[in-house]
């Protein structure tokens, strides 16, 4: 489907091709992570979008707390569905290997790198209320910058151009969406806010370097969009037909 679907449509008419199916909400990160992981392994799919504030009824057969992402697969018996983002990104990175797992081989590191992703949660935490309400905690950003020092200090530890190493890997796709909507800040902050460049030198120049990945060119949506669909939260009329809409 091109636009959201909403309480009170049918079903969207897909054609029985035993094509997987994902069902996103366009400004949802965990979403994007799936969005990524398609988009990375090339992986053909049926999109439906979804509309969160007025979900359709026959959405909970596939997400039965009414969540996105999901993902289902009409080519199996059943035509199981999946949800949570990072176990929909481990099934297809082993499902659809295409030219190289995103996921460690190596079990330890595998394990580090889900830990690190987690520890990505302070600062979605943090950051949150900045980007959709009018009246944030007067400490979030402050809260927001601590946590993000963890990954400053773990890229430059790691001393690759990315988490996964020379080439992009699980860590990075996962943790992207919300490194997309960080610049939103400068749109919807007054003063405008920016990462401070020597604080996090390392990490914006991955965001830089992510920025260019063809699975992320292929996904991302401008800061500016982001930042109108925030504007839209924080009057609590969320419209999600904003991603559809020109700048």
């Amino acid at each position: 489907t091109s636009m959201p679907i909403s309480t009170g449509s049918p079903k969207p008419d897909l054609p029985e091709d035993g094509v997987l199916r994902y069902y996103t909400m366009r400004f949802c990160p965990y979403s994007e992570r799936v969005g990524l992981m398609l988009a990375a392994k090339k992986i053909p799919h049926h999109t439906v979008y979804i509309d969160l504030s007025e979900k359709p009824e026959w959405y909970s057969d596939y997400s039965p707390l009414g969540k996105v992402p999901a993902i289902q697969l009409p080519h199996l018996p059943g035509q199981p569905a999946l949800v949570e983002s990072l176990v929909i990104a481990e099934y297809l990175d082993e499902q659809y290997p295409g030219e190289r797992s995103l996921f460690p081989k190596d079990s330890l590191q595998k394990a580090l790198d889900r830990i690190l992703i987690e520890r990505l949660a302070p600062a979605v935490s943090a950051i949150y209320p900045v980007f959709f309400t009018k009246d944030p905690p007067g400490d979030a950003i402050k809260n927001f910058e601590t946590a993000l020092d963890v990954f400053e200090q773990e890229i430059t530890k790691r001393g690759t151009p990315y988490f996964g190493g020379d080439k992009i890997g699980i860590v990075d796709y996962m943790i992207w969406p919300w490194f997309e909507r960080f610049p939103a800040l400068q749109y919807t902050l007054e003063p405008k806010y920016e990462l401070d460049a020597k604080r996090y030198a390392n990490l914006l120049k991955w965001r830089n370097l992510v920025a260019e990945d063809e699975a992320v060119k292929a996904t991302a949506l401008d800061a500016r969009i982001h930042a109108k669909f925030m504007r839209t939260r924080h009057e609590a009329k969320p419209n999600y037909d904003v991603a559809f809409e020109p700048l």
